[in-house]
């Protein structure tokens, strides 16, 4: 295992795909304290936390020969443990809902699933338009919105006026104005 550890993630994930069990032991260690930070912070359980990091990275064994990285590995497990965490949070809620609703002899239609795959629908249509966008524009917008950085530290990383960054998140938010619109519209014919 020490031979994997000087492994860059991309080496791996390549690994990883073959299915090299000590590829994703060294994911594992390299990452699951981090990740369990991360969601710690949000859900503010260790329970919770360990549950939902271990879900996640039994996701992506389970995932292995499909796994398809945008980005680095480390946003792509930040990513799904958030996803994690909100479908942990969302079934909670749920479970508080239904035993209000049993409480009360309340009877409603869950649309959960509806609503899922609308949000599914929507998110996968926002990350179109984005991929969408020109280069520059899309790497401003992602540092902006993703990583929750400041025009002057965007300005500074890509060594732009922060005029440049105002003007490359303008186009942005009415790429994506313009793009939701039409969904919309679309909804209501």
């Amino acid at each position: 295992m020490a031979l994997l550890e000087n492994h860059t993630d991309e080496e791996l994930i390549d690994l990883l795909r073959q299915d090299d069990q000590q590829a994703f032991e060294t994911l594992y260690n390299r990452y699951w304290k981090r990740m369990l930070i991360k969601a710690y912070a949000l859900l503010g359980s260790e329970i919770d936390a360990e549950e939902v990091v271990q879900n996640t990275f039994i996701n992506i064994w389970q995932r292995r020969d499909r796994l398809q990285l945008k980005f680095s590995f480390h946003t792509y497990l930040a990513s799904a443990v958030k996803y994690e965490v909100m479908a942990l949070l969302a079934k909670k809620d749920r479970y508080k809902l239904v035993d209000i609703q049993e409480a009360y002899g309340i009877n409603t239609q869950d649309n959960s699933t509806q609503e899922y795959l609308e949000f599914v629908d929507l998110s996968l249509h926002i990350e179109t338009t984005i991929q969408a966008l020109p280069e520059k524009c899309r790497l401003v917008y992602r540092m902006s919105r993703e990583e929750s950085l400041s025009e002057k530290q965007i300005a500074e990383i890509l060594v732009i006026s922060p005029k440049t960054v105002q003007a490359h998140m303008t186009k942005a938010l009415k790429t994506l104005r313009i793009s939701l619109g039409s969904i919309y519209i679309s909804l209501l014919l």
